[in-house]
């Protein structure tokens, strides 16, 4: 008989809610717009949270009236399309999930107001609360991870489907194809009439990992927010080892490795990603530009192999000569071992020689200037450059620019040039 009249009365209060299901649904769109920031929207997408929400308490509430078990009610179609639109707009799950919490409660509270009015026995008052609660609970857990999985999917798909498209419209970039800039803007989602800071990275394909593009976004955002980026990056994978970005910086823009380097062991994690840059460049021209100086940069990087050496620019000295030499490293050996001959061998020595002479030339020859810069005595650096002479079996001053991009084919390129002891 208890029995017979809780389910009444559990009747009575779902009906009731249910008559009244214009104005709860209008409420908790109200609420939970206010409430969780994340869900404020234009027109369309609050029409569809409403829709969502009257779904969700349509199905509670007939589960109340009717006893029916959450597994056989059907999942909302405007629920689902609504975890799909959140995904597509980036809108992080754990809103959504916060959002049926707050229906959940906001629900309860209307119910107890129900339960008390409608029964004067406080024991009855309280069956039918626990029956709510109960079955509230119940959809929540069960609704929540079918949504979940519905966005998640959803999640993936549009952003494998976004990266394609921003792939293609970047690449129709770099080779020219295209030159419609708002077009473009708008489907990979960055400026292009900026100054721009080219990137490449990328990790050994044995260290590369499922999530390795999630790193390399969280290494690019945070270069961009050290080097006083105003806006968001453009970070584009292309495959599961490597990818390419476009930082905006001011113009005039000038890296500095040294401040670089350190952000690799905050943002990467292992493996530590080896990063290219370019010089920064201007407008579409300069998107181009700074991305094929980051391309050099890499190619010399990669030749180099030096993971004490994780950052590469385009815009330090002899760079941009030394990946003119890394398009034939047969031919550019063999030119290196006639200029230099046993000063392009393997061995600290000559590699302490070799670094004199580049310093040297960096400095206009100058020994006070190269002392100064490798905070040796003078006498020390003409001793060396002496010793240099010795080994080369001729003066620098005879065969000067040969020998300058000898050694800086040297510097930059390793090990891959040298002769072996």
């Amino acid at each position: 008989m208890v029995d017979e009249e809780l389910r009444k009365q559990v009747e009575t209060v779902a009906a009731a809610l249910n008559d009244n299901t214009a104005t709860l649904t209008a409420g908790l769109r109200d609420l939970l717009s206010t409430r969780i920031e994340e869900l404020a929207g234009d027109a369309a997408i609050l029409d569809l949270l409403g829709s969502s929400i009257e779904g969700n308490l349509e199905n509670i509430l007939h589960a109340l009236r009717h006893s029916i078990s959450v597994e056989n009610l059907e999942p909302p179609s405007a629920a689902f399309e609504y975890a799909r639109r959140l995904a597509q707009r980036g809108v992080p799950v754990s809103a959504l999930v916060r959002a049926y919490r707050l229906a959940q409660q906001n629900l309860l509270e209307s119910a107890f107001r129900e339960c008390r009015d409608r029964h004067p026995d406080p024991l009855m008052q309280a069956a039918s609360y626990q029956r709510f609660v109960t079955v509230t609970f119940d959809y929540i857990d069960w609704i929540s991870q079918r949504i979940v999985t519905v966005y998640e999917s959803e999640r993936e798909r549009w952003l494998t489907e976004r990266n394609t498209a921003r792939v293609g419209r970047v690449e129709d970039l770099i080779s020219g194809l295209t030159s419609d800039i708002d077009a473009v803007e708008a489907v990979i989602g960055y400026r292009l009439r900026v100054p721009h800071l080219g990137v490449v990275l990328w990790v050994h394909e044995t260290g590369a990992q499922q999530d390795q593009l999630s790193r390399f976004t969280r290494t690019v955002t945070t270069m961009a927010e050290k080097l006083g980026s105003g806006r968001s990056p453009l970070v584009i994978p292309r495959d599961r080892a490597s990818a390419w970005a476009w930082i905006p910086v001011a113009d005039g823009f000038t890296p500095d490795i040294a401040t670089v380097r350190p952000l690799l062991d905050d943002a990467a994690g292992p493996p530590l990603p080896q990063v290219a840059l370019g010089a920064v460049h201007s407008g579409l021209d300069g998107f181009r530009r700074t991305h094929l100086e980051a391309i050099q940069a890499q190619r010399v990087a990669m030749v180099r192999d030096d993971p004490t050496h994780p950052v590469t620019g385009f815009h330090e000295p002899g760079l941009n000569v030394a990946a003119l030499f890394a398009l034939d490293l047969d031919v550019t050996r063999r030119w290196v071992h006639e200029m230099l001959g046993d000063l392009a061998r393997c061995d600290e020595q000559y590699e302490r020689l070799r670094e004199t002479l580049l310093i040297f030339f960096r400095h206009d020859s100058s020994y006070t200037a190269t002392a100064e810069a490798m905070l040796m005595h003078k006498n020390s650096v003409k001793y060396r450059i002496a010793g240099a002479e010795k080994v080369l079996g001729r003066a620098i001053r005879d065969d000067r620019q040969a020998i300058e991009l000898a050694v800086t084919a040297c510097h930059w390129l390793g090990r891959t040039l040298l002769l072996k002891n």
